[in-house]
């Protein structure tokens, strides 16, 4: 797995939904690449940072689909 490859999968990651094989691949990935597992720990900073904002400074669902859509079109992006 590449240092790219990683990035655009670590949502999935860290949410606990990346198939066993592609799961497998990120672990190994994160035992060989330093840089790859500070961003992993900054991104899990992140969302425990998030997940306490209270509810009226969370983005709406419609905030959060259209990022999510965006973000899903960068990943298909060679």
């Amino acid at each position: 797995m590449t240092c790219r490859e990683l990035v655009a999968l670590v949502t999935d990651y860290l949410e606990g939904r990346l198939p066993e094989g592609d799961r497998s691949r990120f672990e190994a990935h994160l035992d060989l690449c330093a840089d790859c597992r500070a961003y992993v720990e900054q991104m899990r900073g992140t969302v425990a940072a998030l997940g306490r904002l209270p509810d009226e400074d969370r983005l709406s669902d419609g905030v959060r689909d259209e990022l999510l859509r965006a973000f899903g079109a960068w990943r298909s992006t060679p």
